[in-house]
């Protein structure tokens, strides 16, 4: 391809060896650790620390200074994945070192997911509560998500008559070791979770470890932890001057000959600056295709990746490009949230895959060629560390070596301008810089995004109080009695509030929800505050008829997408299950079906839409009065406007039935977007009242958890006319 008027080169990486092979540590012919790996297991050893963080940077290998007390002694691990293919990605990484490692106690290792646990549950013909028991006790290594983690220890898979320990109470026992990794995806209402949870298990059980892994940590983490007095090791390696990165080949071969181990490769990073409009990345992708091609086809062997924000742009652009590399051998995958599984796991292998955040946390692939979006400076640095991991790849019997790593990064014009055009601007076209520096300038110079640290106090602590009282429940009452007094009071440091004051709260809005919904049971906005990725109300179920493979046509997807996006016919609940389970019948391969049990709709997806399709909320009363309230509300009687599509009155007749969590906020949703400087994917909404049904939506509004991170930031919004911005 051409290069871009801006180029620069970053230069290779190397990591500190190890000094020592720690007591134990039986290493396979030809491996050394690290620095931060043996300074990882001696930390994991040390009776005097519960908390790890290693933020070593990408490839550096972080899994196996997690697990490497595993792979040693009979010490056994939940590793906490944030998407589920990173965790197979990391199931395959593990059986591989214990085929090298060859360890005494061989560990055994199951994965499980949600859809896992429920395919397991209905085979065996077991309750969830005793196939997750079953499935963690046939384990010394378990690899799952913090979603389900996080139920697991709030009761969501136990009987009404169940002590609320009957799970965590075996599982927070049997297993020494709870690794977190990629933490850095999390939001603050999952930090407030993944707190509440250690603190539960610190107060109920003695001496575990808690490993966080992360090549782009937040602070808000760390900063809570201490708060409430866990003894904490950070594994820097940069801050330690770990790293190395040599000039020339030279002092590369120098530094290979003392024991470094190279861990990212010289890259060749262009910046394409481009209009801050929709569609812009998609547009210059096509109209550069055949550079693109040129770049397989100039480097025979080589590997590529597109990483793009959109779902929906990489739908349209996989066909394009596949036309394309077809036609010269070449093959073209896709990997996104609403790729299918056999798609996902044949897309890495393909010489050029399209795909979303899911391959760009942590998945380990092997690729020469990226081109890549990104939504603020952590998401940069995450997505560029995909490449120049590694030297080459294995091809059936021949090895394919790389000569040489390109990066293009789409970024918005402002970011060019910033890095490159100011008088004292950081970077010039065309020179060498190590990745330290680089990294710091685009934390410095990129866009920063809100991370809600207002939210701990006002909402993390509705967690802690009903872990607290289920602390106190008859069948556990006696045997934690003093755990429950220690872990409301580690809260009540950590979150910097009252617990009694937070469950007055709790009660006054099951009484406003009761009252004003004539309900006699429920809380709506405590059952939000208490989730881990907040409530799916307008989620819809998929009959995808653009996937290939009949088993992952059945998807799942909010209406917000569906509205802007999609294609789609219309099916009933009884026409949607009839076929999922016409295909089981058929196929003998089970679909999971709990996932479609609370869907507003179900739909077919017929295709995606070129352009997207405006719309937007619309509420039967007045919004204005509900707005002034500055407050979360709970509402009824909201639907969709959307003149273009002709099914949009039978979603309405099911969305207007819904009471819905909500904030809503008198300002347009691209003014509150600015203002409160929110993530690219975060979930607010345009809206009308019957006052403001013509013309654009004056008000905004947020749904379910969105809701309650809005309802930290509202008083940056709240003074007079909302002149106040955010800095």
């Amino acid at each position: 391809m051409d290069k871009s008027d801006y180029k620069i080169i970053l230069k290779p990486v190397y990591s500190c060896p190890a000094d020592e092979t720690p007591e134990n540590v039986k290493l396979p012919p030809g491996w050394s650790l690290t620095w931060h790996q043996v300074e990882t297991l001696k930390a994991i050893r040390d009776r005097n620390i519960d908390v790890i963080v290693n933020t070593a940077l990408t490839g550096d290998g972080k899994s196996l200074a997690a697990y490497l007390e595993t792979l040693s002694t009979n010490f056994y691990a939940i590793g906490l994945y944030p998407t589920n293919e990173l965790s197979r990605d990391q199931e395959i990484q593990i059986q591989g070192y214990i085929e090298q490692f060859q360890p005494e106690y061989e560990p055994r290792i199951n994965r499980l997911s949600s859809a896992e646990l429920e395919i397991y549950a209905e085979n065996e013909n077991l309750k969830k509560s005793a196939a997750i028991a079953t499935r963690s006790g046939q384990s010394e290594i378990l690899l799952t998500n913090p979603d389900l983690f996080h139920y697991l220890h709030q009761g969501s898979y136990l009987m009404p008559k169940d002590s609320p320990d009957k799970l965590w109470g075996k599982i927070d026992k049997d297993f020494d070791v709870f690794i977190f990794d990629e933490f850095q995806v999390l939001s603050a209402p999952q930090i407030a979770s993944v707190i509440n949870t250690m603190l539960l298990i610190k107060n109920t059980n003695r001496n575990k470890k808690f490993v966080f892994l992360s090549a782009t940590p937040e602070s808000q983490l760390t900063e809570k932890l201490i708060l409430a007095g866990f003894r904490i090791k950070q594994i820097n390696p940069l801050e330690k001057q770990k790293y190395q990165f040599p000039d020339s080949i030279e002092e590369s071969k120098q530094l290979e000959s003392q024991g470094w181990r190279q861990i990212l490769r010289e890259t060749e990073l262009n910046f394409i600056s481009l209009e801050s409009t929709a569609g812009a990345s998609e547009t210059w992708l096509k109209e550069n295709s055949d550079r693109i091609l040129n770049q397989f086809l100039q480097h025979p062997g080589s590997k590529g990746a597109i990483i793009l924000n959109s779902i929906a742009a990489v739908k349209r652009l996989v066909p394009f490009f596949r036309e394309l590399f077809e036609a010269k051998g070449l093959t073209v995958g896709e990997n996104t949230g609403l790729s299918g599984k056999a798609e996902k796991m044949q897309s890495l292998s393909a010489d050029l895959v399209l795909g979303t955040s899911t391959i760009d946390v942590g998945v380990d692939f092997k690729i020469n060629f990226l081109i890549f979006e990104s939504a603020d400076a952590g998401n940069f640095i995450q997505r560029l560390g995909r490449l120049g991991r590694h030297s080459g790849y294995q091809r059936k019997v021949e090895e394919i070596k790389f000569n040489q790593f390109t990066a293009y990064a789409l970024i918005p014009n402002f970011l060019v301008e910033r890095l490159f055009l100011g008088d004292e601007s950081p970077l010039e076209p065309n020179q060498i810089y190590d990745r330290c520096f680089f990294y710091n300038q685009i934390r410095e110079k990129y866009r920063q995004i809100n991370d809600f640290r207002g939210y701990y106090q006002k909402w993390g602590a509705v967690q802690s109080v009903m872990l607290c009282w289920k602390l106190g429940h008859k069948t556990i009452k006696q045997q934690y009695q003093g755990s429950q007094e220690q872990f409301k009071q580690d809260c009540q440091q950590v979150f910097q509030t009252s617990l009694r004051g937070v469950a007055g709260k709790m009660k006054a809005w099951g009484e406003e929800w009761r009252e004003n919904f004539n309900r006699t049971t429920g809380n709506p906005i405590v059952d939000e505050a208490a989730s881990f990725r907040g409530s799916s109300a307008l989620q819809c179920g998929l009959y995808d008829l653009t996937e290939s493979n009949e088993i992952d046509r059945f998807k799942t997807y909010d209406l917000p997408g569906i509205l802007s996006n999609l294609e789609i016919e219309t099916m009933t609940e009884v026409a949607f299950k009839r076929l999922r389970q016409e295909v089981v019948n058929r196929t003998q391969i089970p679909i999971p079906k709990g996932r479609f049990e609370y869907c507003l709709g179900f739909m077919k997806l017929l295709r995606y839409r070129e352009e997207r399709l405006n719309w937007k909320f619309t509420y039967s009363g007045d919004l204005q009065t509900v707005a002034d309230s500055w407050d979360v509300q709970i509402l009824k009687g909201i639907q969709v406007w959307q003149p273009e599509n002709y099914w949009i009155s039978e979603i309405n007749k099911r969305l207007q039935r819904k009471v819905l969590v909500c904030y809503v906020l008198r300002f347009p949703v691209a003014e509150v977007r600015m203002r409160l400087r929110l993530p690219m994917h975060f979930q607010i909404y345009p809206i009308s009242d019957r006052n403001s049904i013509h013309g654009s939506a004056p008000y905004a509004i947020a749904f379910g958890q969105s809701a309650l991170l809005i309802d930290t930031l509202a008083d940056w919004l709240k003074s007079q006319g909302g002149e106040i911005w955010m800095a």
